[in-house]
């Protein structure tokens, strides 16, 4: 079995965030989203959710293409879950490119994809602060 890896906060979910869980998983047979708690995010990230982590896994859970949801604490761990969680591959949006090309050594294929151009959650709340 080909084991995938993504991570993000994924608040705010839209046909931006399935698009990239779609494609993800079409690279492998089994697919990890590692979510960002709200302590990383808001401490670490200084991101600002809508939703609570509980609530964003619950429905990252109820996606089809994705099979296991798991707390992303801290920027290190991800050397630590290549290994643990048995990953074949490590997919990022391409905005990221060239940032996790350290997990290479980690013997997995490191892929970046091409985003969702016309949606983000940043301009989701640009739009709705406009209004």
């Amino acid at each position: 079995m080909k084991r995938v890896i993504t991570y993000g906060t994924f608040d705010l979910l839209h046909y931006g965030h399935i698009n990239l869980l779609r494609r993800a998983r079409a690279l492998g047979d089994y697919l990890i989203v590692a979510l960002s708690t709200d302590r990383f995010n808001s401490v670490d990230k200084h991101k600002k959710c809508y939703f609570s982590y509980d609530e964003r896994k619950l429905l990252l859970e109820a996606i089809r293409y994705v099979d296991l949801v798991i707390p992303e604490e801290n920027w290190e761990q991800k050397r630590e879950d290549m290994h643990l969680y048995h990953v074949d591959t490590f997919v990022m949006g391409d905005d990221w490119t060239g940032k996790f090309d350290f997990l290479k050594q980690e013997g997995v294929d490191v892929v970046y994809l091409p985003r969702t151009p016309e949606i983000s959650t940043t301009q989701i709340k640009q739009d709705l602060n406009r209004n």
